[in-house]
């Protein structure tokens, strides 16, 4: 058996298109959605993301704002311009690209955007509300997996489902969405006993843990769905320094029905889900809705 691929790229270009209808449908009324980008310090990977998700922007019909600072910057210079963003009525959505350098306090940066406009949908007021049931804005990550999901039509309701990871980016927000679909979610960390015992019960299988191939096809139940949230490089072989994930790919497409792969599986939905949630963000403030 060979897992059918899901193809983050082409899924991301569908959507992207029903989310330039939309914008194209508020320019009609005079209103240009807007993001704003935060982007401090030289990281390379932090600088590609922004550039990526500034080059969607444009594409979907979205102005977007990029403010790039210095590794030292005091941080009441980006607290200072968060105010101003938040107090201005043309943007739309906020987005501070993490990592930050460690003199920052990631918190005290993420709860000072006006919670209306946390498109990555961070703030605790908007962690709160997706804990609730009731999310304002669903983080990005998990948001492009649940599509992913519904892309290749998993069954959901009382699905066995397997979460890798705890993170507050990926892996507790994902559980809570999963929650909400009446999914059975078991949570694994580094801390687990007998991790591949819990993996291969799982019908559905999210890898989010950040360790290279760390997941492999004896680790995973025959016909599971399998999605790779990693973002990881090659350490060796003929493939060093490649990008790769939290899966072994190879192993694990003859033993899944559904995978991901990595690059072009959850990446470019991620940025997509944040287009989206920026997009949502506008139409909220276009019909004065304060949700």
């Amino acid at each position: 058996m060979t897992a059918r691929i899901i193809d983050g790229n082409a899924l991301s270009a569908q959507v992207r298109g029903q989310l330039a209808e939309r914008a194209a449908a508020l320019s009609s009324r005079g209103i240009t959605p807007c993001l704003a980008v935060l982007l401090v310090g030289e990281d390379p990977a932090s600088a590609v993301y922004v550039r990526n998700k500034v080059a969607a922007c444009e594409k979907a019909g979205v102005r977007s704002l990029k403010d790039v600072y210095p590794p030292d910057v005091d941080p009441a210079v980006v607290f200072a311009r968060i105010a101003e963003l938040n107090a201005d009525p043309a943007v739309h959505g906020i987005l501070v690209q993490l990592p930050l350098p460690k003199h920052f306090d990631a918190e005290a940066v993420l709860e000072a955007i006006a919670p209306e406009k946390d498109v990555d949908g961070f703030h605790a007021e908007n962690v709160g509300a997706l804990m609730q049931g009731n999310p304002r804005f669903i983080p990005c990550t998990p948001y492009g997996v649940m599509k992913m999901l519904e892309s290749v039509a998993a069954p959901l309701k009382g699905a066995e489902v397997v979460v890798v990871g705890r993170s507050n980016i990926v892996g507790k927000p994902m559980a809570m969405l999963l929650l909400a679909q009446s999914c059975t979610v078991t949570i694994c960390h580094s801390q687990t006993r007998d991790l591949a015992f819990h993996t291969r019960r799982a019908d559905i299988l999210i890898a989010a843990v950040g360790r290279e191939r760390m997941i492999t096809g004896d680790m995973i139940k025959p016909g599971a769905t399998v999605i790779d949230v990693g973002m990881n490089r090659f350490s060796s072989g003929p493939n060093a320094g490649k990008l790769c994930g939290d899966v072994d790919f190879d192993s694990a497409k003859e033993v899944a029905g559904a995978i991901s792969p990595v690059p072009g599986g959850v990446g470019p939905m991620t940025i997509t889900m944040l287009l989206a949630n920026t997009l949502e963000a506008a139409e909220r403030k276009a019909s004065g809705e304060t949700k």
